[in-house]
Parts: structure tokens; C-alpha cells; sequence
């Protein structure tokens, strides 16, 4: 019996010991899976995920028909993957692609302003040293690299060496590969941020690059889109231009020392292409679109074992102008043909000039023409020819130009006096040739069809100084030139890009004088203005005194279906009340101006128009007198019975206005044949190339 409890009381403990340690198992089971799970699991994975952005494809800019202006086409970069390169050697991967890159003829992305060694092995900076953004750069290196300003190219070549482990190299390749390493650390070149070694490459680049994916782990093509132009002519100076980020953008330093990275904060990645100038900056943010996500998934052993698009990429909307291609063309065309033309028939030194065509009833440009001007297709590769060309291809005449407008600038001077009842209908001033109001001072008049007691209209008809002289005088300048204000010259006009204000004459002007208030009744003084302002203002006057918001921008698109987002609405800005019919009197003046121009007089359609003859700034010697140059300057609208468009126009060095009354009928003419032929808007969905 003894013997039986014996082994009953070992076999408890036994089942008793056998149950304790079943509940260890079962307890470490719990804490194994259930508390721990998760982290245990990826400590057994060990997978790491990586993300990287998908470029989204950069919205289309197209013109009132739907075509295509500004377009993105695929092309390819070369890129360096830090994920991908892993533990290989990165100086070898990177010289093994430049190799790659310079048998194909192909430049790579090194900023660095410092030249290859010289026979003695001494290096020198290459930037220019009256450019104050190379010279900024110059300092940034430093900076970085922890060196003083006064360090030279060689110190900064020593010190790159020695960070990069570049000691056994050649010294050509020294320079290369610190340049591009120095490039990489600018661009944050990381585990999550690829870096860009070359961009655009060609057909045979990306083909030598694949065949040795294999030998080359990190070097990748990278599928990316270029921003392109189908006819590289039609508004370059409008549109702008697509750059990479520059350093300054990414890093802004205020006037505190506070660095802050904006471009960062909205999701850019350093080696991004953005808008830099124009309509591509200025819609930037609608243009760009959203990027896509790629996840890269790497296990503990750095293989990487899954590579996915995570978030697909969203392109950006398109945007519709108020321009038409064809029109554009036609106006481009007629603007080139009419300088020529003008320089050769008067044998003065027109070269240069700009049309701005506003539609009467919206606001909306039609055309916004410079000459000279450029092909947006070649500005990299002619930008020095552009730049050195003296006739200024890249400035943009038609918006930043300011001119002096001459005697476009009475019927504003006459709408002024006659809605603040200085003269009506009637009134007249007797006009003899010389102004004699002022005892030291008698500026002068042509008399050109005209002498004796003169009205409004007539004065407006044949442009009689004396009779606005006086009417100016009178009116004083801080009335007429709140009108002119009010008629949109001296002002923004509201275009969605960088625009000159101009300015006009006024008392608070340093060298103000009763004299100069005279002149400044006439277009002349202080006063200068812009092509699209002159555009404007002939639309405010053929609206009777209703101003509207001057844009390009006709709506936006939504780029996969062509469905209209948004939609530009004309916007009034300004009303000028008129119970005197003072807009028809001076329109009254403005048709008789038309009938004094041949190519105006014997046109179908009933055109108002004022032009001016505005002296410049620059002059010749006559014997003992200097004469000054002057400009041709015009505005015009019509028809008359029911206006459609108005325009602004200058020619440097033209002569008298009247000399643009060919290039006005031109401009109606393409006008009314665009009209003729469909110009109208373009139906959902339907964009054409």
C-alpha cells in the first residue's frame, strides 16, 4: 500500500511537472505570436520598403481649337540607384557609366565650376567672375566642403579627393568623379532618392546601359517626359519655360538666416523639372499633376524582392488659351512683313515691334506677337546666338516693353475733359501752329489737314497738339490721367504672367513742370506704357468705358477626357460712367482717323483707330539741332457697328503711325479668314494634334 501511494505521488509530479512546462511552451507560444508577433516576424523578414516618386505626366498647354502647343514626349535619363548599388563600389559604378555616357557623345549632371588639371596638375575655377550666380556657387562649394572663401580650386579639388577616396585615380577622372560626387550630395542622393547622372540620353545610351544591367547593379534607365513644342515659334515669350530646380529654389535662406526648402514641402524631389518663367510657371501647380509612388521592398540579405507601383502617378490638367495657332501664325507673320516693310518704304531703322490683339467682349488676347523673336524648340541649344543677337529676340516687347505712346494717348486726354465738362462737342481751340500760353515756353503743332477753330473730333482726326495743349492744361493731369488709369494704361492689365506697370506723367515727378504737364497731354513726358496696355485701352474705349481683365488663360482641362474644369469668365474691372456720349464723340474722331489711311479708308469694315508718332529718347545731329527719333504706336477697333477685336501696336524706330495702317488690315484680315474657317471652341474630349 505504501508502495502504491509512493508511485501515485510520482506520477502526480510528474504530470504536474509535465503540465508546468507545457504551460511555459504555451506561454511563450502567447508571447511569441500574439504580443511580439508582428515584431519577430519582420525581425525574421528583416524587409525594408523604399519608396520613390512617379513623375506624373505635365499637363498640355492648347490654343482655342484644342491643339496642342506645349506637349510632353517620353524620353529617357540615366539615373543611380543607392538602394540598387548596394555594397558594390559606388566610384567604380559611377566611372563605368560616365565611360558608357562619353563613348555615346553624351554630358552628364556636374555643376561643380572648376576646370579639368592643367600639364602642372593645378586646377582653376571656371565660372565668370562678373556673373554673381557663378561666383554664389563658387562660395557654396566652399561652404559645403568646409573650407574658407579664400580657398583655391585646388584646395577644393584636394578636399573632394580626400572625401571621395578618389587617391588612386587619375586626375582627369579625379575631377569627374568628384564633380558628379559633389553633384549627388547637392541633389541628396539617398537610399530614397535617386540621382539624376544624365537626362535625355539617346536610343543607342539606353541600349548600351540595358545590355549591362547585369555588370552595372544601380545604373537604371529612368522613363521621363520632356517638355516640347509642336511649332517652338508660336508665343515663346508667353509661354515660359520647364527647368530643373535650381539650388536657390530648393534652399531659401530670408533675411533672418531662416533656410527653409518650399519646394520640399510641396512634394518636389531636388532633381524635378518645374516651370521657371511664363505660363509653365505661372500654372505650375495645375500643369504638374500628382506623382505616383514606386515601393521597392528589400529583404534582409539586401535582395530586393518586390518592386511595385504603389500609387499611380496623375497628370496634370491642360491649358486652354484664349489664342488661336492660326491667327497667332498670321499676326507673327504680318507683324515681321510690316517692320521690313516700313524700314524699306521710309528707309528709317525699324527692326523691332510688337501686336497685342484683345477680343473686344471677354478680355481675352487672341495674339500677343513680338519681332525679333525666337524658337522655344532651340532656346538651349542657341541661347548665346539669342542672347548676343542685338535686336533682343528674347525680350518680350508686347508685355515688359514700355513705350511712350504718343498720340495715341489723346482720346484718353479728350474722354477726360469731356466727362469732367472742360469742353463738350462743340467747344473748340483755335490752333495757329505754336502754343503761346506759356511766356518762355511755345511748344508747337504740325497743322497737318487742319488750321483755325477746332473741335474735339477734329482734333482727335488730325491729331492737333495746340488743341491738347490747352484742353490738357485745362484738364489738369491728375484728371486725365485718372481716366487714362481707369482706361487701363499705366496699370496691370490683369494677364497671368510677368507684366511692366509703365507709369504716367504726373506733379509728383521730380522734374515735373507745367511744360511737361502739356507734353504729357500728348503722349510725351514721363510717360510710357505697354503694348498690351495700348490693347487694352482701344478695348475699353470700344466698350464704352467698360474695362475687362486682359488674360490667356480660356480654361482648364481635365487632360485623360477633355472635360472643362474650369472656365475663364470675362471679369469687368472697371466702369467709366458716360452720360455726355463722351465715347461716341471720341469714336466719332477715331473713324475719322481710319478715313486719313489708305489701307484703313478702303477697308470693308468701318475700323477706329488713333495713331501716334512719340519721339524717343535717342537722337542725331542736323547741323547745330538735334532731331529725335520717334516710334510708330496705333490703336485701333472694330467693327465699328459691333466691335470683335482691338489692338495695340508699336514699331521701334517707325516714323508716324499712320505707317502701321497695312499691318492693321492684315491683322483684321487673318482675323476675319480665322473666323471664316471654324475658329471656334473645342468640343469635350476632342484635342488635336
Amino acid at each position: 500500500m505504501d508502495e502504491h501511494k509512493i508511485v501515485v505521488r510520482r506520477l502526480a509530479l510528474l504530470i504536474a511537472a509535465a503540465l508546468a512546462v507545457f504551460a511555459l511552451y504555451i506561454l511563450r507560444l502567447i508571447f511569441l505570436q500574439l504580443v511580439h508577433g508582428e515584431e519577430f516576424a519582420a525581425q525574421a523578414t528583416n524587409t525594408t520598403e523604399y519608396r520613390f516618386n512617379v513623375t506624373a505626366a505635365r499637363g498640355d498647354i492648347v490654343d482655342s481649337a484644342g491643339r496642342r502647343i506645349a506637349t510632353s514626349t517620353t524620353s529617357y535619363n540615366v539615373e543611380l540607384s543607392k538602394l540598387l548599388i548596394g555594397d558594390n563600389d559606388l566610384n567604380e559604378t559611377i566611372r563605368s557609366a560616365v565611360e558608357i555616357l562619353q563613348a555615346n557623345g553624351e554630358t552628364w549632371n556636374d555643376g561643380l565650376l572648376i576646370g579639368y588639371a592643367d600639364e602642372s596638375g593645378n586646377y582653376s575655377f571656371t565660372g565668370d567672375p562678373a556673373s554673381e550666380t557663378d561666383q554664389n556657387s563658387i562660395a557654396a562649394v566652399k561652404e559645403a566642403l568646409g573650407l574658407q572663401q579664400y580657398a583655391t580650386a585646388n584646395d577644393v579639388m584636394a578636399r573632394l579627393i580626400e572625401e571621395y577616396q578618389l587617391e588612386d585615380y587619375a586626375p582627369a577622372w579625379q575631377r569627374i568623379l568628384g564633380g558628379i560626387h559633389y553633384q549627388m550630395e547637392q541633389e541628396a542622393f539617398s537610399n530614397v532618392n535617386n540621382f539624376t547622372l544624365a537626362e535625355n540620353v539617346s536610343d543607342k545610351t539606353v541600349a548600351t546601359v540595358k545590355e549591362h544591367s547585369l555588370t552595372l547593379p544601380g545604373v537604371e534607365i529612368a522613363q521621363t517626359s520632356v517638355r516640347s513644342y509642336i511649332d517652338g515659334t508660336i508665343l515663346p515669350h508667353v509661354l515660359g519655360r520647364v527647368g530643373k530646380i535650381t539650388a536657390e529654389m530648393w534652399r531659401v535662406t530670408d533675411e533672418n538666416g531662416q533656410v527653409t526648402y518650399p519646394l520640399r514641402d510641396k512634394g518636389y524631389a531636388m532633381n524635378d523639372l518645374i516651370g521657371i518663367s511664363g505660363l509653365e510657371s505661372a500654372y505650375e501647380d495645375e500643369l504638374r499633376g500628382q506623382d505616383g509612388v514606386e515601393t521597392i521592398t528589400r529583404d534582409s540579405d539586401g535582395v530586393i524582392i518586390d518592386t511595385s507601383v504603389t500609387t499611380e502617378p496623375q497628370p496634370g490638367k491642360t491649358v486652354m488659351l484664349t489664342i488661336n495657332n492660326e491667327f497667332q501664325k498670321a499676326v507673327d507673320e504680318a507683324l515681321a512683313r510690316n517692320v521690313q516693310r516700313i524700314a524699306a518704304t521710309y528707309d528709317v531703322d525699324a527692326s523691332a515691334g510688337a501686336v497685342v490683339v484683345i477680343d473686344v467682349k471677354t478680355g481675352g488676347i487672341l495674339a500677343c506677337s513680338n519681332y525679333p523673336s525666337y524658337d522655344q524648340n532651340l532656346y538651349s541649344t542657341q541661347y548665346a546666338e539669342y542672347s548676343a543677337n542685338p535686336g533682343l529676340p528674347l525680350y518680350n516687347r508686347a508685355l515688359q516693353g514700355l513705350y511712350t505712346p504718343g498720340s495715341t494717348y489723346k482720346p484718353s486726354v479728350a474722354i477726360a475733359a469731356l466727362l469732367s465738362g472742360v469742353i463738350d462737342r462743340s467747344s473748340t481751340v483755335y490752333c495757329n501752329g505754336v502754343y503761346n500760353y506759356y511766356k518762355d515756353y511755345h511748344p508747337r503743332c504740325t497743322m497737318h489737314g487742319h488750321s483755325g477753330n477746332i473741335d474735339v473730333v477734329t482734333a482727335i482726326k488730325w491729331s492737333c497738339n495746340i488743341f491738347f495743349y490747352d484742353v490738357g492744361r485745362r484738364t489738369t493731369s491728375d484728371v486725365y490721367d485718372s481716366y487714362a488709369y481707369r482706361l487701363g494704361l499705366g496699370v496691370p492689365t490683369g494677364v497671368e504672367v510677368s507684366e511692366s506697370t509703365g507709369r504716367l506723367t504726373t506733379k509728383e515727378d521730380a522734374n515735373y513742370t507745367e511744360s511737361l504737364e502739356v507734353q504729357a497731354a500728348i503722349g510725351q513726358g514721363n510717360t510710357v506704357v505697354t503694348p498690351v496696355q495700348l490693347a487694352t485701352y482701344a478695348a475699353t474705349i470700344a466698350n464704352k468705358g467698360v474695362r475687362y481683365r486682359t488674360h490667356f488663360v480660356k480654361a482648364l482641362l481635365d487632360t485623360n477626357t477633355g472635360e472643362v474644369l474650369e472656365e475663364t469668365q470675362p471679369e469687368i474691372v472697371d466702369v467709366i460712367e458716360d452720360d455726355v456720349g463722351a465715347f461716341d464723340i471720341v469714336e466719332e474722331g477715331m473713324v475719322g482717323v481710319s478715313q486719313t489711311i489708305t489701307e484703313l479708308a478702303n477697308y470693308p469694315y468701318t475700323i477706329a483707330c488713333k495713331t501716334g508718332t512719340p519721339q524717343r529718347s535717342d537722337g542725331y545731329k542736323v547741323g547745330n539741332t538735334t532731331k529725335y527719333y520717334t516710334n510708330s504706336t496705333m490703336i485701333a477697333y472694330g467693327p465699328v457697328e459691333d466691335p470683335q477685336i482691338a489692338v495695340g501696336i508699336v514699331v521701334e524706330y517707325g516714323g508716324g503711325g499712320s505707317r502701321t495702317g497695312e499691318l492693321v488690315t492684315d491683322i483684321f484680315n487673318a482675323y476675319f479668314f480665322e473666323r471664316s474657317n471654324g475658329m471656334t471652341p473645342v468640343q469635350e474630349g476632342q484635342l488635336l494634334e
